[in-house]
């Protein structure tokens, strides 16, 4: 493909996103696909021969527009947002389209120091001190991995340059929530702890971690000749996003040195907005943080932003320095290679930049505000009708909650909620998803999405009373 057919294809490209979204709104939510219906469709084996542009937008049409679920449609209250505006997909389509990989400062300066430039300005939108440093990673699951291999290393001076964990004589113990995230234990196990050294600490009544069995914990491993290493502790928990107490968590780790790393990948947008920073107080005690710009702020996917308030511990534990990589400028700007696990980066940087530039500060808040006020109005709902239970605080953006009529319990109650949200689902008039919430099937509604706005929100609660009378 020349420029001049990549113009052209481009704009056709665009034209075609900007149509998406103008129409998007009159889709189903969830693709109506059968698993394999799509593969299906695809030949067998590559063609030899270059296809024309024309035939690649024509199965695009056909094959794979129908198989998307709208991640951007205002009735998405699934999961938690994954917004992709169209600011920060401008972003990322440059990013691509300028291919640069970034090795050391030396391979793309600009794509180094914008990163820089951009998680400073992210530390300062979410009010923390210039005591934390950032990278861009892509997941919270690599910046949560990282994070734990930095408290390996912390607690074992540094075992990777002798032998490892298998050489230390006590196991190494990590303790998070019983609601943190997977990927928390996934990090656990991939960083070399093994399952039988995860710890999950239960919790309060809003379902936030309690630093008094945290506590009882750490004591009772250190009794039994174990080594506390880590806390994991998570502001805006993924059921439903409750708030672990990250001060008093931080006292319990100042008295075991443990390293405390905080998962916010979705209440970290709403650290832009200042009523919202109660939410993490103590948050300068951590070691490490992780948050999501690609979930609630609108960045596109992907754009996990990791905080540390030591650096240099951080290149320590996860730098390489072959000789075909060495220049002059080593010693003078930073290699973001040594910053996390892959060699090579993509220019994250521009999204965040697009993004923050052509929205601002005070429009980025401004739409949160929005999703908070809009889940707030819907717990009131639940609350003042007879009938709904709300499961869960809603200090941010989700609402959990159950329908449960007279009599209905245990497994009919749980069988009656899969029910109704599945019909929902099915219906494409909008998305839910399900969740376990002390043993019993809940519905999360999770607002977000960026073109929600409260009559969404008010047209789904309809919807809710309308096929639960219907079932019930």
């Amino acid at each position: 493909m020349t420029p001049a057919e990549f113009r052209r294809a481009g704009y056709q490209v665009i034209d075609r996103i900007a149509a998406y979204r103008e129409r998007i709104a009159n889709l189903p939510v969830l693709s109506r696909l059968k698993p394999g219906e799509l593969r299906a469709q695809l030949p067998a084996s590559p063609p030899a021969q270059a296809e024309q542009f024309e035939a690649i937008l024509a199965d695009l049409d056909h094959i794979i527009m129908p198989g998307l679920s709208h991640w951007q449609h205002p009735r998405f209250f699934g999961y938690f947002p994954a917004n992709a505006t169209l600011a920060s997909a401008l972003g990322d389509f440059l990013s691509t389209g300028l291919g640069q990989l970034g090795l050391n400062w030396q391979s793309s300066p600009a794509l180094t120091e914008l990163e820089e430039a951009m998680t400073d300005w992210l530390r300062q939108m979410v009010g923390l001190s210039e005591n934390w440093h950032g990278v861009i990673q892509d997941t919270a699951s690599t910046s949560t991995l990282v994070a734990l291999l930095c408290a390996r290393e912390h607690t074992s001076s540094y075992s990777l340059s002798r032998g490892g964990l298998q050489a230390e004589e006590r196991p190494l113990i990590i303790y998070t929530s019983a609601q943190s995230h997977s990927s928390v234990e996934k990090a656990a196990l991939l960083a070399g702890f093994g399952r039988a050294n995860l710890r999950l600490i239960d919790t309060d009544e809003a379902h936030a971690m309690r630093p008094d069995l945290l506590a009882e914990a750490a004591q009772a491993d250190l009794a039994a000749g174990a080594r506390p290493c880590a806390v994991v502790a998570t502001t805006g928990t993924t059921a439903t996003t409750a708030l672990d107490p990250i001060e008093a968590v931080a006292a319990v780790c100042r008295e075991h040195r443990l390293w405390l790393h905080v998962d916010a990948a979705m209440a970290g947008s709403a650290m832009i907005l200042p009523e919202c920073r109660w939410m993490w107080q103590g948050i300068e005690a951590a070691d490490s943080l992780g948050l999501n710009p690609h979930k609630w702020l609108g960045v596109a996917f992907d754009s996990s932003l990791f905080y540390v308030r030591d650096p240099q511990h951080l290149v320590r534990v996860m730098s390489t320095n072959p000789s075909y990589l060495q220049t002059a400028a080593d010693t003078q700007a930073k290699n973001y290679r040594d910053w996390g696990i892959p060699l090579g980066r993509r220019f994250r940087a521009l999204k965040l930049w697009f993004l923050i530039r052509l929205e601002g500060v005070e429009g980025l808040q401004a739409r949160l505000r929005r999703d908070i006020a809009n889940a707030r109005w819907l717990a009131e709902q639940v609350d003042a009708t007879p009938g709904w239970t709300r499961l869960a605080p809603v200090p941010l953006q989700t609402v959990c909650l159950r329908h449960e009529p007279p009599g209905l319990t245990g497994e009919a109650l749980d069988a009656h909620t899969l029910k109704w949200v599945g019909q929902i689902n099915a219906s494409g008039a909008a998305y839910l998803t399900p969740a376990v919430l002390n043993g019993r099937w809940m519905v999360r509604v999770s607002i977000g999405a960026e073109p929600t706005e409260r009559q969404d929100v008010e047209a789904l609660w309809g919807l809710m009373q309308e096929v639960t009378q219907a079932k019930s």
